[in-house]
């Protein structure tokens, strides 16, 4: 079965999937939920936990909504784990606060400021 045939695996998730080599569903089964959806994120895409919720479900043939609450803390506690083992990003850090920078300006042009203040 493609993943394209996955329960709770839309179209952008499924080509997610085979871009990380994981194409059919005993892919998705030998690796488990939460090693497949660390793939994704590896890969730079930017999944959010209903991608690990969907999984999970389609691996257990159920609505990604019915998966239970006690195996959602644990994947999202897993998921977590994996992704605080990532290495930092390659790109710019964030922008951190702007701030302003005066400069005096050189004597002769504050006398030509005074002069232009004064018509």
């Amino acid at each position: 079965m493609s993943t394209e045939k996955l329960r709770n695996i839309g179209p952008k998730s499924a080509a997610w999937l085979r871009q990380v080599g994981l194409r059919t569903h005993e892919d998705v089964a030998a690796l488990g939920t939460v090693e497949a959806f660390m793939r994704v994120k590896r890969a730079g895409f930017k999944p959010t936990l209903n991608l690990l919720y969907s999984i999970e479900g389609a691996l257990l043939g159920c609505h990604w909504q019915e998966v239970p609450d006690a195996r959602r803390v644990q994947l999202v506690a897993e998921a977590e784990a994996a992704i605080a083992q990532l290495p930092a990003p390659r790109h710019k850090p964030a922008a951190g606060p702007v701030t302003t920078t005066h400069h005096e300006a050189p004597v002769e042009m504050e006398f030509e400021e005074r002069l232009f203040d004064e018509q």
